[in-house]
């Protein structure tokens, strides 16, 4: 049994489908939104355990082997995990949206942001820049095809939701986006790109365009939530994260 497959049998495990690793490029955890409900960033919250929200994502995420990039919006987020010290092959990368002012130093009081969208573009960019690095350690990583996006409004580990959306890439036929959905909603925050959806997203992007429902309808394939999951996700209110906090796996 790999370490991959080890590390999963001990968390909830949501199907029985191999955890095939070669199709996944890297993860980008989304932690940029203005949070103004919650009134603190979500990538700051503290967990029960005493751990932060930024970090379990990491952790999750670290368990996959390939690059994490952190969106957070130019907000500077510090994880306390030294994965990549560990693992080099789990490299952790802070991006900057899409046509972000990168060499700005003014900063609003009030968080501003364009979106998800220009995050997800960010990592595409990302992913295919390391593609051109020989001696990275990460090129047979990015080489894959697909994108895995988590947002800092959810506990899902990201493992967990690796493998139940990595199972659906064969049924999904030739749809570029595979994400989560409930009875009334798609979750496009909680899914999978391909690769070469990129020059899509950027045309789109550049035609003043935000947003993503709109953008992945051609592109979509949808998987139904698993039901322990819906407490886990979506929290917007202090209460919100409250009560997913009380839902997390003893």
């Amino acid at each position: 049994m790999s370490d991959i497959q080890s590390n999963l049998k001990g968390n909830s495990v949501v199907t029985d489908c191999s955890n095939n690793l070669d199709g996944l490029a890297g993860v980008v955890i989304l932690a940029g939104g203005a949070s103004r409900r919650m009134g603190t960033a979500k990538a700051m919250l503290t967990l029960p355990s005493g751990e932060q929200l930024l970090d379990y994502h990491v952790c999750h995420a670290s368990k996959l082997k390939v690059p994490i990039l952190i969106a957070d919006n130019g907000r500077g987020f510090q994880t306390g995990l030294d994965v990549h010290l560990e693992k080099p092959n789990a490299p952790i990368i802070h991006i900057a949206d899409y046509g972000a002012d990168v060499d700005s130093n003014k900063h609003d009081e009030q968080i501003k942001t364009s979106g998800a969208l220009v995050a997800i573009e960010s990592a595409l960019q990302t992913l295919s820049d390391l593609n051109d690095l020989n001696d990275s350690g990460v090129s047979k990583a990015v080489q894959a095809s697909w994108l895995l996006v988590i947002s800092c409004d959810s506990l899902i580990p990201t493992t967990d939701l690796w493998q139940k959306l990595q199972c659906e890439i064969s049924r999904a036929a030739d749809k570029k986006v595979i994400c989560l959905k409930d009875d009334s909603h798609l979750y496009p925050l909680l899914g999978l790109y391909q690769l070469s959806i990129e020059p899509d997203l950027k045309a789109y992007i550049d035609n003043s365009q935000r947003r993503v429902v709109q953008f992945i309808q051609p592109f979509v394939h949808s998987v139904p939530f698993t039901k322990e999951w819906q407490n886990l996700t979506n929290f917007n209110t202090p209460e919100d994260f409250k009560q997913a906090c009380a839902a997390l796996p003893k």
